[in-house]
C-alpha cells in the first residue's frame, strides 16, 4: 500500500521564519560592521585620512629660498642669482629609474660617466622629492629636452634661479664656489632646510658662510590629476592649498675689492703665486689673489667630468690656494723681524757694525754658510744688513740669539699659527723650535736640533715656512708698530628685506709690545732704504713711486746647494728655481696698504716679485680701483686734508 506523505505547511512556515530572521540579522551585523568601519574611518580618523586623500591630489613643490648675495667694499656685485633651466626628476613618478638616467645621458643631457653618481644621489633623497640634477641648461639643451619630453616620465624642466659669478675667475679662492649636494653633503646639512635646494657652498666664503646664504626655503601645495599633471581645479572644487614663502639668505658685504684682486692676478701674470694685500688698521682683506685661476661657474652650472679631470690634472694646481695654504720659506722677507728681536733681546745696537766677507762658518766648523753676494758687502750696520739684504749679518745675529728666543718672538707675530682668517682652509705654517722637532721626528737622532738649524732661521730658510696671509699680516704689526687684527673677508652681514647692515667689527688680537718703542722706527726706517736707499735691493721697482714704501726682498731656496756648487738659474729646471717673496706697506709714515707677493720659482725677489707689489700700491693708492664716485671723493678728501 503506498504511503502519502501530508506536507506539514506550520513547520515550514516556521524554518522560513527563523531563516528569514538569521538573513535579515546577518544583514543588519554587516550593515552595522560597514557602518562601523566607516565611522572608524570618516569620524574617528578623518584628519588621517583626509591627508592621505589631499596627497594623492596635491603635490608638494619646493620654493628654494634665494641665496644671498656678495659684494665687494665698493658695493659691486661679485656673486649673484639669475634664472636658468634646470632638469628635476622625481623619483617616486619614474617607473625604471636605471633606464631614464641612461636615457637623458644618450641624448646628453648628462655625463655618461655622471650616472651612477646621479642615481646614488636620487636615492638618498626622499622619492617624492624633485631632485635637480642637472643645474643650467644652455637653449640648444632645453630645445633636445622638449622633443624627448614624452619619453621621460617623472622627468620635469624647472625655472630656478641659479648662482652667477660675474667676474668669473677672479677673486675665486676667496670667494669659492657653490656645486650640487653630494652624499656627504647630505650627511651634515638639515635636509628639511634643503628641501628643493640643489646647490652648496663648496669653498671659501660660500662654504665659510652657508648657513647665513642659504636663507630658508619655502613650498606651495599644487592639485595634480592622475597623472601628476597640475590643474587649476578638481571637479569643480578649489581646495584650500597651503603655501610659506621662502626667505632669502644674507648679503654678505666684503672687505675684499674685487678690482684690486683683478689687478694682483694680471701682474701675476702667467707665474703660479699669490698676493695678499691687508688693511693694517682693521684687518680687512683688500685683495687676496691666488694664480692659476679657474672659473667658479663651471661648478655653479655642474662641472663635467672632462673639465674637472682637467683641473685637477693640471700640474699648476688652478684648484690650490696658495695665498692660505701655500706655505713656503720665507727667505729674507724676514730679516726686518730678525733685527727687531735683536734689538728687543739687547743683544745687537742698530749702530754695530759686522764685516760680511761673503760667508759665514760656526766655530770649531768649516762648513760655510754662504752670502748670496759672493764677494760679500764689507762693513755694514743693521741699516745696510736690512736694505743689502745682508746673509752674513744675520747668520751671526741668529746664532747669537738662539733658536729658543727666535721662535718666542716670531711666534708673538704669528708664525706658527694660523691668522684667524674668517674662511676656512688656512694653514698655519711652521715656525720651528727643538721642541717643535722633537714632536716631529720619530728618530731620536732626527730630534737633535743643530746649531747650523739655527744659522740658517737667521735668513728664514731651513724649517721655517709661512703662507702669504702669514707674511702680510706679520708685515701689517711692522706698519702700525704693535696693534693687530685678525684678516677678515666679511666686513658687515645685510638683510635682503630690509637692506639693512649689521657690521662685523675688526677683531684685535694682542698689541706686540716692545721694551723700547723706538725700535720700532729703527726698524721701518731700514724697510725705507730697501726701496730708497743708494744699495737697497728694491730701489728699483719703487723708483718714481709718489709715496714711500718701506719693503723686504726676499729669494727662497726650493732645493740645497752643495758647498762647491754655485746657482744657475738658466741650468736648473723651472719648479727648482727659487721662489720669489716681497713685503711691504705704504706710505711708510701713514701706512693704508700692506702687501705680501709670493711668485713660486720667480727667481728674484726684486726683480719679480716687488714690482707686483708696485703694481698693486699704485692701483689702491691712487683710487684706480674704486667706483668714479668713490675715487673722486677720496682724491678730494685727500686734497683738503692738511
Amino acid at each position: 500500500m503506498r504511503r502519502v506523505r501530508i506536507k506539514d505547511l506550520f513547520r515550514e512556515q516556521r524554518i522560513f521564519e527563523i531563516r528569514s530572521l538569521v538573513a535579515a540579522a546577518v544583514v543588519v551585523g554587516l550593515m552595522l560592521v560597514v557602518a562601523g568601519r566607516l565611522f572608524w574611518l570618516q569620524v574617528i580618523h578623518h584628519d588621517h585620512y583626509a591627508s592621505l586623500s589631499q596627497g594623492n591630489r596635491v603635490r608638494i613643490e619646493p620654493l628654494p629660498p634665494d641665496r644671498g648675495l656678495l659684494l665687494d667694499r665698493h658695493g659691486r656685485v661679485i656673486a649673484e642669482n639669475t634664472p636658468a633651466y634646470q632638469i628635476t626628476l622625481t623619483r617616486e613618478q619614474v617607473p625604471d629609474l636605471p633606464g631614464t638616467i641612461a636615457r637623458l645621458a644618450g641624448i646628453g643631457l648628462i655625463e655618461a660617466d655622471e650616472q651612477d653618481r646621479i642615481e646614488r644621489q636620487l636615492r638618498s633623497r626622499p622619492a617624492f622629492e624633485a631632485v635637480p640634477i642637472r643645474l643650467r641648461l644652455t637653449d640648444e639643451e632645453v630645445a633636445r629636452f622638449a622633443v624627448h619630453r614624452h619619453e621621460l616620465p617623472g622627468v620635469e624642466l624647472a625655472t630656478r634661479v641659479a648662482r652667477h659669478y660675474p667676474y668669473g675667475p677672479v677673486g675665486v679662492h676667496a670667494i669659492g664656489y657653490v656645486g650640487s649636494i653630494s652624499e656627504d653633503d647630505l650627511k651634515r646639512i638639515d635636509r628639511q632646510e634643503y628641501f628643493g635646494t640643489a646647490a652648496i657652498g663648496k669653498i671659501g666664503l660660500e662654504r665659510t658662510y652657508e648657513d647665513r646664504l642659504h636663507g630658508l626655503g619655502g613650498f606651495r601645495e599644487v592639485l595634480v590629476n592622475a597623472k601628476g599633471r597640475s590643474v587649476a581645479t578638481l571637479g569643480g572644487v578649489v581646495p584650500d592649498l597651503r603655501s610659506r614663502a621662502p626667505r632669502a639668505g644674507e648679503d654678505l658685504e666684503l672687505a675684499l675689492d674685487i678690482e684690486l684682486t683683478r689687478v694682483a692676478e694680471e701682474a701675476l701674470g702667467t707665474y703660479r703665486g699669490a698676493v695678499v694685500a691687508l688693511d693694517p688698521w682693521n684687518g680687512d682683506v683688500l685683495a687676496l689673489a691666488s694664480t692659476p685661476t679657474y672659473d667658479p661657474n663651471l661648478f655653479a652650472r655642474g662641472i663635467s667630468s672632462a673639465d674637472y679631470r682637467a683641473l685637477t690634472g693640471d700640474p699648476d694646481q688652478p684648484l690650490y690656494n696658495r695665498a692660505l695654504r701655500g706655505t713656503y720659506p720665507p727667505g729674507s722677507t724676514i730679516k726686518p723681524l730678525m733685527a727687531l728681536a735683536g734689538l728687543e733681546t739687547r743683544l745687537i745696537r742698530p749702530e754695530d757694525r759686522i764685516f760680511c766677507p761673503g760667508a759665514f762658518s760656526l766655530p770649531g766648523s768649516r762648513h760655510r754658510f754662504r752670502d748670496w753676494k759672493r764677494e760679500g758687502h764689507g762693513t755694514v750696520d743693521m741699516r745696510d744688513a736690512v736694505a743689502t739684504s745682508c746673509d752674513v749679518y744675520f747668520y751671526r745675529l741668529a746664532n747669537t740669539m738662539g733658536i729658543q728666543r727666535i721662535h718666542d718672538f716670531m711666534a708673538k707675530i704669528g708664525f706658527g699659527s694660523a691668522t684667524g682668517i674668517d674662511v676656512e682652509g688656512e694653514r698655519p705654517g711652521i715656525m720651528p723650535s727643538p721642541a717643535w722637532k722633537k714632536q716631529s721626528f720619530r728618530q731620536r737622532e732626527a730630534q737633535v736640533w743643530f746649531p747650523g738649524e739655527t744659522v740658517i732661521v737667521g735668513i728664514g730658510q731651513g724649517y721655517w715656512t709661512a703662507t702669504p696671509l702669514q707674511l702680510a699680516h706679520a708685515t701689517a704689526v711692522l706698519a702700525t708698530r704693535g696693534p693687530h687684527f685678525a684678516p677678515r673677508l666679511v666686513r658687515g652681514l645685510r638683510d635682503p628685506g630690509t637692506g639693512e647692515s649689521t657690521p662685523v667689527p675688526p677683531r684685535p688680537l694682542p698689541s706686540v709690545q716692545l721694551d723700547n718703542p723706538a725700535n720700532w722706527e729703527v726698524i721701518v726706517d731700514a724697510m725705507v732704504a730697501v726701496t730708497s736707499g743708494p744699495r737697497g735691493t728694491a730701489t728699483r721697482a719703487a723708483r718714481g713711486a709718489g709715496y714711500t714704501i718701506a719693503g723686504k726682498t726676499g729669494t727662497a731656496q726650493v732645493f740645497s746647494l752643495g758647498q762647491n756648487e754655485k746657482y744657475n738659474e738658466k741650468e736648473i729646471a723651472e719648479r727648482l728655481r727659487d721662489h720669489a717673496l716681497f713685503v711691504a706697506f705704504a706710505p711708510a709714515e701713514e701706512p693704508k696698504i700692506v702687501v705680501a707677493v709670493v711668485v713660486e720659482n720667480g727667481g728674484s725677489g726684486s726683480g719679480t716679485a716687488a714690482p707686483i707689489a708696485r703694481t698693486v700700491f699704485d692701483a689702491y693708492l691712487s683710487g684706480a680701483t674704486a667706483p668714479a664716485a668713490t675715487a673722486a671723493g677720496t682724491a678730494a678728501e685727500e686734497a683738503v686734508t692738511p
